[in-house]
């Protein structure tokens, strides 16, 4: 049986990949990847704590949870990405400092 750790440091490395391509990428699809990132380390989190305790599945719960929840998310943020790189051609971040024009 792997060990709860094990997970517990698999969400801590998806968490901080996630963290890093937020803070530093410029390209708004690459900082979408992140919050993804970060989610499923959550789920990941959600899921390891009730592995144990088979009677509870409040954690598989906040985990299926996490991912309508980013399915949705995901679906809106690409839809405003649409709509950004329709008007300024470009989804660079840096392109979007004024959005009133």
């Amino acid at each position: 049986m792997i060990p709860t750790s094990f997970f517990l440091m698999a969400g801590a490395v998806l968490m901080a990949i996630g963290c890093f391509l937020v803070l530093s990428r410029k390209n708004l699809i690459m900082a979408l990847m992140g919050i993804e990132l970060m989610l499923n380390a959550s789920n990941l989190n959600f899921v390891a704590f009730t592995r144990n305790d088979q009677a509870d599945l409040d954690g598989q719960m906040a985990g299926l949870f996490i991912m309508v929840l980013a399915a949705a998310e995901i679906t809106v943020a690409l839809a405003i990405v649409l709509a950004l790189y329709r008007k300024y051609q470009s989804v660079e971040l840096d392109d979007f400092d004024q959005l009133k024009h």
